[in-house]
């Protein structure tokens, strides 16, 4: 008699053509050899070419795959509690029949979990074609994790190594009545019952694909049917986790993806009716499970979408997502060292959500400052040999904005900073010397603040970026200010009549402004020293880049 198996993969197909040939040729060339491997297949009904697709590489694998037909069931979990049937491996792997592995991934995850004597082994997933992963689990591998203290209640879906003695222990199955998520309560179950959880990160186990017809199930359920398997999720959480911190930790994930997804962009355009079973679900599951400590945990955009809907103050939410799609994010308000974020509803009597609800709570919105600050107007005023700049900046904060600045700063923004358009600086950093004046006031709309700055310019080379610094619920945010598409001053001369230097605001391929300040006719040997300066630091980023 054969030995069992290391892993069986079960794979729940319904017309998966052309991805599943992919899916399977990965599977069939995993360094694990098929003598340690096991593949079941359930054909769900498929009215594709799946079906035969399945049964050509059982004839070419007989020992390695095994196919089951059944009638249509409307989704993956009937056919894969029908493979967990037959399975019989030491441990059991699932994957979507639209998706593939890398080639090493079944024998690394078994190897980690024998190793660490895992009950489950999270492999480091990625999207492609566009479909979205959560990374934050996959940062570094890790022998023990846990489900309350991590990323894991983001990484929820059933592909994962599971140890098949603690599956049947608990007899853990799918559910088959849920048109979206049957994975979930699978999942969170064996991570609860598990005595120990390993994250494979060092290596790219799964590949998840989004089809190109977006096809895939979590895309196509409608509002009504993701609202009551979240809600049934949720539910069935809550009986397996105690109140406390610990189920706030998992329950956080679905406040901050399934639901608030339910109040998202097309929220607005929704029929009212439906607008209001919406906010009547989230609203009950809000009452039960939406803690002070989830509530702060949450980001701010999130939290009071949460919030309203609870309320079911539907017009403001609407009018919430509506003026953030069209306009940006709302502008802070800084107060007594706080700040809210004036979202519809802010300090309404109506509505009676408490300040908290609008609050920045730990967070940090350099995206949201970046996108809110524009340069309103900009110039030179020159009194005899001296130059000044001038620059009004809209900045999206109101109130206490008197810690904030206008500065000519030397060097350039870290790459970092690039996709937010802006950075919150570390506690303790040094900020560059405030030089000139600057002057606030609240902006015409009463909808932002203008931060006025004169800055006077040295007569030396330098290129010197126009940021803004503003202070919000105790951080320092620095801010280049964008330029595209707006009018710049022009160059202007300014100096000693026999050694004068000349001032220009450009925008640099970031679309930032910088000012340029140059000697008009500098001495030769400082030319020279410029350009072998210019050559050694091109002959260095080439040496980096060959690195």
């Amino acid at each position: 008699m054969s030995a069992a198996p290391d892993v069986s993969v079960v794979v729940a197909v319904y017309n998966t053509m052309p991805y599943l040939t992919e899916c399977l040729n990965s599977l069939i060339g995993q360094s694990i050899g098929r003598k340690r491997l096991e593949i079941v297949a359930v054909d769900d009904g498929s009215t594709d070419d799946s079906g035969r697709e399945l049964d050509r590489f059982a004839a070419l694998y007989p020992d390695t795959v095994k196919v089951i037909h059944q009638p249509n069931s409307g989704g993956p979990a009937a056919p894969s509690n029908r493979a967990l049937d037959v399975a019989s491996g030491r441990y059991v792997y699932f994957i979507g029949s639209d998706d593939y592995l890398g080639e090493e991934a079944l024998e690394r995850m078994v190897k980690c979990a024998d190793a660490n004597d895992s009950d489950v082994v999270v492999g480091k997933m990625v999207g492609t074609n566009g479909r979205y992963v959560h990374q934050a689990l996959y940062k570094e591998s890790v022998a023990d994790v846990s489900l309350y203290d991590s990323a894991l209640p983001f990484t929820l879906a059933n592909t994962k190594l599971f140890r098949r003695d603690m599956v049947e222990k608990y007899h853990l199955r799918f559910p088959e009545h849920l048109p979206v998520g049957s994975d979930q309560p699978f999942t969170i179950e064996a991570c609860v019952r598990a005595r120990k959880i390993s994250v494979v990160a060092d290596y790219t186990c799964y590949y998840a694909v989004k089809r190109g017809d977006a096809s895939n199930i979590t895309y196509r359920a409608d509002h009504l049917a993701r609202l009551r398997a979240t809600a049934e999720i949720m539910d069935f959480t809550a009986g397996l986790i105690e109140a406390g911190p610990d189920r706030d930790a998992v329950l956080r994930r679905h406040f901050t993806w399934e639901l608030a997804k339910l109040v998202q962009d097309d929220f607005p355009s929704l029929d009212r009716d439906l607008q209001r079973q919406l906010c009547s679900g989230i609203g009950r599951l809000a009452d039960v499970y939406f803690t002070d400590g989830l509530r702060d945990a949450m980001d701010v955009k999130r939290r009071v979408r949460i919030a309203l809907a609870q309320a079911l103050a539907i017009d403001e939410l609407a009018e919430a997502i509506s003026a953030e799609k069209e306009h940006g994010a709302p502008p802070f308000l800084a107060e007594d060292g706080r700040a809210y974020a004036r979202y519809p509803g802010f300090r309404d009597p109506r509505i009676g959500l408490a300040d908290r609800v609008y609050e920045l709570v730990g967070e940090s919105v350099p995206g949201r400052l970046a996108q809110g600050t524009a340069l309103l107007a900009s110039g030179w005023e020159q009194q005899g040999e001296a130059l000044t700049y001038t620059a009004s900046v809209r900045v999206p904060v109101l109130g206490d904005v008197g810690g904030s600045a206008l500065r000519l700063v030397k060097g350039a923004m870290p790459k970092s900073a690039d996709k937010a358009g802006a950075r919150r600086l570390k506690e303790g950093h040094d900020l560059p010397p405030l030089v000139g004046t600057v002057q606030a006031e609240p902006a015409e709309d009463g909808g932002a603040s203008v931060l006025h700055a004169r800055v006077p310019l040295d007569l030396v080379t330098a290129k010197l970026g126009v940021r803004a610094y503003v202070e919000l619920a105790g951080s320092t945010y620095e801010i280049p200010v964008r330029g595209a598409g707006l009018p710049m001053p022009l160059a202007r001369l300014w100096g000693p009549e026999k050694d004068l230097y000349r001032a220009s605001a450009l925008v640099n391929p970031k679309e930032r402004i910088v000012v340029h300040t140059a000697q008009l006719h500098p001495p030769k040997r400082t030319v020279i020293r410029r350009a072998l300066g210019s050559l050694v630091r091109r002959l260095k980023s080439r040496s980096q880049r060959k690195k």
